[in-house]
């Protein structure tokens, strides 16, 4: 008798991955297909053509079930999760009108006149004011209404790229909730687009017409057509059950469905979260995520190109690593751990604050990065371990937010991400948050969270408490060693938590001086 399974699609910006999972939370199978994240036309832009995505999808999509075909009986149902914030202007026949414009993309929009000057006052007193125009400013919507108006007008659906899968897979112009991230009239309390006299209708003034149907994760999005089935290798007929977007399914994916478990995501962006059936904004004023779990909140604190710093190193200092991780046939990661293991904790000295990004919302839009406490005994190597320590200290100070605000302690943390493979990654997390640190059983929580929401969705496992006590398994746990959790506490405190109000007057001047960032 065959495994029962499904068939999950993680469309990431690195890669669009099919993983074929059954009800035990085992990967039967992977098909990974790497793809350029963006192309950028001007500086700050970053684009990409949304069949180049879908044409990703299939061959990821053929590869895999063309290695499974006896298989192909047992797949249930289909799940999808993707990639937020990267939106698809598509026509009435369903084709994309121009270039996604990717969440990495930092152009930005003119304000046109909202607020009125006769609100200002009262949003500045509230708080609220520079929230409110910086997300007009980021709005894709407002970009290309004001720039390709003409475009815009034929718009018939404006879509995350989750949406433009749907619509390819079933025919069908709708989305998950918990999909729905992004600058658009979205009532994140509520979970449902925003009501006709909220004020998002005016900060992006969207057509009603032209968003989708909306879906909470585990309905039914649609079947399968003929044509999907032609072009991906997907047994024609099948259901796709709403999942939620990648960050959503890493935290479902990684057993962590209460604020007592906190997940770490080691990725691209490095965020650590909680699931809540409460809603709490941990910053105020940004809302919490609709979570994968049907009506809760998933709180987020965001370190913008977090695990990305690592690629940086990579690139400009690792170029002896990545020739010999190439003749070892493995990962140049690895090596870089290899070479870190005889560093001492907290690097020698060194202390890094990881905010090389300009727009950041947290600690501020000023904010770079910045490494302290060089002397002559530092190599890459203290600069590689003091970047593993920066990030979890953003973190750290990212979780001490989140238990002030949701009011309920962090009692150990689950690492997923790239980042997780590392043990010293994992070690050093221990030894900063100073509690366990746990690495799932599988390095694609992603694909495992959007499978729970399937199994869940088609009765496979009567609940989420049932299919996560399933389906997620901890794998390895790095518990804190006392000495080095000594010596991480005090640099946290009184180096790394005063680094950035005593460099914040020196942001500012470069700012003014050369005008980076803008």
């Amino acid at each position: 008798m065959k495994t029962e399974c499904l068939l999950a699609i993680d469309a990431g910006t690195q890669s669009i991955r099919s993983v074929l999972v059954d009800l035990q939370g085992r990967i039967l199978d992977i098909a990974k297909i790497s793809i350029d994240p963006y192309f950028s036309t001007e500086p700050g832009w970053a684009e990409q053509d949304p069949e180049y995505y879908w044409k990703s999808l299939c061959e990821s999509t053929g590869q895999l079930l063309e290695r499974n075909r006896r298989s192909h009986s047992a797949i249930q149902g289909v799940v999808l999760t993707t990639q937020r914030g990267t939106v698809v202007n598509l026509d009435r026949e369903g084709n994309p009108l121009r270039p996604a414009m990717v969440w990495l993309d930092n152009r930005r929009a003119r304000s046109e006149g909202f607020p009125p000057f006769y609100l200002k006052p009262v949003f500045g007193l509230l708080g609220i004011g520079g929230v409110i125009e910086s997300a007009i400013l980021d709005c894709e919507a407002n970009w290309i209404r004001q720039h390709q108006p003409e475009l815009w007008d034929r718009t018939h659906k404006y879509v995350f790229l989750s949406g433009f899968f749907n619509h390819r897979l079933t025919g069908e112009y709708r989305d998950s909730t918990a999909g729905t991230v992004g600058y658009v009239p979205f009532d994140y309390k509520r979970q449902v687009w925003a009501g006709p006299r909220d004020l998002k209708w005016k900060m992006f003034p969207i057509e009603r017409e032209k968003l989708v149907e909306l879906v909470k994760p585990t309905e039914i999005i649609g079947n399968i057509t003929r044509s999907a089935a032609e072009q991906t290798g997907i047994p024609e007929g099948l259901p796709l059950v709403a999942a939620a977007a990648d960050k959503a399914c890493e935290v479902l994916g990684s057993g962590c469905s209460s604020p007592e478990i906190a997940c770490l995501s080691y990725g691209t962006t490095a965020t650590i979260e909680t699931t809540s059936d409460r809603y709490v904004e941990v910053v105020p004023f940004l809302p919490p995520f609709p979570s994968a779990i049907p009506n809760c909140y998933n709180t987020e604190v965001m370190i913008y190109r977090g695990y990305w710093l690592v690629s940086w190193f990579k690139k400009e200092f690792g170029h002896r690593e990545i020739s010999v991780a190439r003749e070892r046939k493995i990962e140049p990661e690895a090596l870089f751990d290899e070479m870190i293991e005889s560093i001492p904790p907290g690097s020698m000295g060194l202390t890094l604050q990881p905010y090389w990004s300009p727009g950041v919302k947290m600690p501020g839009p000023e904010a770079k990065g910045a490494i302290v406490g060089f002397g002559d005994v530092h190599t890459r190597a203290h600069v590689y371990r003091a970047i593993l320590e920066g990030l979890a200290y953003a973190l750290k100070e990212g979780a001490i937010r989140t238990v002030k605000r949701n009011k309920t302690p962090i009692e150990r943390v689950r690492v997923s991400g790239g980042g997780s493979q590392s043990r010293c990654a994992m070690q050093l997390t221990a030894d900063i948050f100073d509690m366990p640190a746990e690495r799932p059983q599988t390095f694609e929580t992603s694909a495992l969270g959007a499978a729970i929401d399937g199994a869940v969705g088609l009765g496979l496992h009567g609940d989420f408490e049932t299919a996560i006590d399933e389906m997620c398994h901890v794998k390895d746990v790095f518990e804190p060693i006392p000495a080095h959790r000594d010596i991480y506490q005090e640099l946290f405190e009184k180096v790394y938590l005063r680094m950035y109000s005593r460099l914040k007057p020196l942001y500012d001047e470069i700012r003014h001086a050369t005008g980076y960032p803008p």
